[in-house]
């Protein structure tokens, strides 16, 4: 598959979108969502492929709206939700924009484009951007940490464990690990090991200063305020919950997982000051989500959730599993094309969307 795929992304996938073969495939099945994680910022340089593998540049960005304006309907999240409310039909190949995260280039360099091409998207935002002074999220500040330590073997704390990463090669698979460990706290316990982190790593006490204090590093990590996520809804735009803190859902205990998906909805509402009625499980992967989540959020009154996989034409849609196109920054138009048509999932013979059972 290491010699096909190539092939596959820059030979075959646009001959076929040049073809007009996507777009007819398309034609069974009625409804796509498409999901960002933002536009990577004017001046911004990527230093680590895997932290920034969901940042767009704002060209390809522009680029696969207009292919969308073209070959299929983008519609409203209000359309798309009205259809959950009272079986309105979708049009024919309609597409829902999402973007999940709510860092501040959804709003410098995101929305510009949106509002230029008279879109409008379905943004997901954590409870964080509700503090008083809204950080980054935790897992990319503790890899933001983990890529500084100096090189050679590092270890972290976490209850009474510790990890050894035994060189700077393993330090992607370290963190992962750390990551899923970590989810099972709270979130105050999270921000007490971040600092604990920080000490173990052996980073001073202003080792994160450029990141508040360079514009593009700002606009990449940090999350927006509350008057930032009331623009995007002032310019049109749409808000859902995506938890309080974003851990992994499914190492949480069950009351744990209930009150990041409840007071989520119930936070963003009254900061808004209208309903919230979608959920964006947060990495949505079938390692994050387990079934009790999707009852969880049933519960909690959400209308439908949004997972992070499995997207595209004729994928099934279950309410509360809804899948979606994962946009990368390395995808073509015609590799997105293929995602959005479902030819590309279709073509790796994927199985309808499974998730671990409750505990």
């Amino acid at each position: 598959m290491k010699l096909v795929s190539p092939i596959l992304k820059h030979v075959a996938y646009p001959l076929l979108a040049r073809a007009g073969y996507f777009r007819r495939r398309a034609q069974h099945g009625q409804v796509c969502v498409v999901t960002y994680h933002g536009v990577r910022p004017a001046g911004y340089v990527s230093r680590d492929a895997a932290l920034d593998g969901s940042m767009v540049s704002a060209e390809r960005f522009r680029e696969q709206i207009r292919l969308l304006q073209e070959r299929y309907r983008i519609i409203s999240p209000e359309d798309f939700l009205r259809s959950f409310r009272d079986g309105t039909r979708l049009p024919e190949r309609a597409v829902l924009l999402t973007c999940d995260d709510g860092v501040v280039n959804t709003v410098t360099d995101m929305l510009p484009i949106l509002l230029e091409c008279s879109v409008r998207c379905l943004f997901f935002i954590t409870c964080a951007s509700l503090s008083e002074k809204p950080g980054m999220l935790w897992y990319e500040r503790l890899k933001l940490m983990v890529n500084e330590a100096q090189a050679g073997a590092i270890s972290l704390r976490v209850g009474q464990g510790e990890w050894i990463c035994a060189a700077s090669a393993d330090r992607h698979a370290f963190w992962w690990k750390v990551v899923r460990e970590v989810s099972k706290r709270t979130e105050h316990e999270r921000a007490t090991f971040l600092e604990q982190a920080r000490s173990d790593l052996g980073l001073g006490e202003a080792w994160d200063r450029r990141y508040s204090e360079q514009t593009e590093l700002y606009r990449r990590f940090f999350l927006l305020s509350t008057k930032e996520v009331m623009e995007l809804q002032e310019y049109g735009m749409s808000i859902g919950a995506h938890s309080l803190s974003h851990p992994l859902l499914s190492k949480l205990d069950e009351e744990g997982s209930r009150g990041e998906i409840e007071e989520s909805r119930k936070l963003l509402e009254k900061a808004l000051g209208r309903a919230v009625e979608a959920f964006a499980y947060p990495f949505g992967s079938s390692e994050s989500v387990t079934a009790r989540e999707f009852a969880l959020a049933e519960k909690a009154g959400f209308r439908c959730a949004f997972l992070n996989m499995g997207g595209g034409f004729g994928a099934e849609m279950p309410r509360y599993a809804l899948p979606r196109v994962h946009v990368t920054a390395d995808m073509g138009l015609g590799e997105f094309e293929a995602h959005v048509s479902g030819f590309y999932r279709r073509l790796r013979g994927a199985p309808a969307i499974s998730v671990a059972p409750a505990a």
